[in-house]
């Protein structure tokens, strides 16, 4: 059995909070219009995922090495929400005007795959998370690639409707006290994801 609709809120805990694909999709439309924003997110999602089926292929191989390694996985899932709270908590105090990757050559696309592909965060995500919401945490690959795909479209939805309301999301950025609270929030949430993994290891 797979537990998406935990997966999928996990994911959208992460994809809420402000990275450099969203800082670079928001600056990117705000900038060069939609049909560049849109071309930055094609590339991005094929990037994504082409990361999430190698990730899943390595995690089939971690995990079938040994019953024992399911525990250290939780764990290190574990260790992984709460980094990415840590850096969401860290984050919220800064300007959400944050740095962004910039396709020097303008093609976008390009861009936004290579930088996802090769992102060890999304892989490292894949290969820990993943298997917390499979049935004795061990998923097969078509359970893991299922999980990669809800992965990826809701990563692309959340990046199309950035790129679709720019403006609004500009007005939104330049809330600061609104915006650290929101990711401040995200992060307690995540660090609750990793409390909640912990607990699983040891159960």
């Amino acid at each position: 059995m797979i537990d998406l609709a935990g997966f999928a809120l996990a994911v959208l805990l992460i994809e809420l909070t402000p990275g450099p694909n969203m800082a670079w999709l928001v600056t990117l439309t705000l900038s060069e219009g939609r049909r560049a924003g849109l071309g930055a997110i094609a590339g991005v999602a094929a990037g994504l995922a082409a990361n999430a089926a190698l990730s899943v292929l390595a995690a089939s191989l971690v995990l079938s090495a040994g019953e024992g390694l399911t525990q250290g996985v939780s764990l290190l899932a574990a260790a992984m929400m709460a980094w990415l709270a840590w850096e969401a908590w860290r984050e919220a105090g800064e300007s959400s005007q944050a740095a962004a990757p910039k396709a020097a050559t303008g093609r976008h696309a390009l861009a936004g795959f290579v930088i996802n592909l090769l992102n060890p965060k999304s892989a490292l995500f894949i290969i820990t998370v993943m298997p917390q919401f499979v049935a004795g945490g061990r998923p097969s690959l078509a359970q893991g690639f299922t999980l990669a795909a809800v992965s990826v479209g809701i990563a692309t939805g959340v990046h199309l409707a950035l790129v679709l309301l720019a403006e609004h999301a500009r007005a939104a950025l330049m809330a600061e006290a609104r915006a650290r609270a929101v990711r401040r929030g995200l992060a307690l949430a995540m660090l609750g994801v990793a409390a909640w993994f912990i607990a699983k290891a040891f159960a």
